[in-house]
């Protein structure tokens, strides 16, 4: 029998007193055994997208790119390769200002890549990515989880789905501001019902 591998990625720029990566800590301590593959996008911020990545991406021929050019490209192969090694991924969503944080939208935006994550087929799209489970450790202040001001969970349910990640539990940590106390407790129950 293989160890199951963990993909956690944090996305809180705070590193104590975090919600999100107290929520992220409690799910992979309850899978034991597991290796586990930690991507911080607070200690090790990832750099935002630009005209070359975008250039390289495109298919413009490997001997063309520049240094920086074939950097960013060999970071995105890098976290698209933890994607791949996992079997289960943790993410931390902290919602900031109704949506998710600036570091989690460069993770993103260095993951879906067309012909690597997602293909176009003439049936349309179709993700590259299935067979793995995510779980999102969402914390909020004020946004309650799924509502018509809740931009962060209907973004990665939509966007990781659209590279084959459809397996997608929530848990939350919502309205913190109202009740923290009653909303942490409801929280680690969700935690606690959580399959290994």
């Amino acid at each position: 029998m293989t160890t199951p591998t963990l993909l956690r990625v944090d996305a809180s720029a705070r590193r104590t007193g975090s919600i999100s990566r107290d929520l992220t800590d409690n799910i992979v301590a309850k899978f034991g055994g597991a290796r586990v593959i930690t991507r911080d996008l607070a200690t090790e911020p990832l750099p935002q997208i630009d005209e070359g990545y975008i250039t390289v991406t495109r298919g413009t021929p490997p001997p063309e790119l520049g240094a920086a050019q074939r950097d960013m490209l060999a970071l995105s192969d890098r976290l698209i390769g933890e994607l791949r090694a996992a079997d289960t991924i943790v993410i931390g969503v902290p919602v900031y200002n109704f949506g998710v944080p600036a570091a989690l939208k460069a993770w993103i935006d260095l993951i879906a890549r067309a012909g690597v994550t997602f293909r176009y087929t003439a049936a349309g799209p179709e993700g590259l990515l299935a067979g793995k489970r995510v779980i999102l450790a969402m914390a909020s202040g004020g946004t309650e989880a799924n509502s018509a001001i809740d931009f962060a969970t209907p973004y990665l349910r939509h966007v990781l789905g659209f590279m084959g990640l459809t397996d997608i539990e929530l848990v939350h940590a919502d309205r913190l501001a109202l009740d923290a106390d009653s909303t942490l407790k409801a929280a680690r129950a969700q935690v606690a019902a959580l399959a290994a």
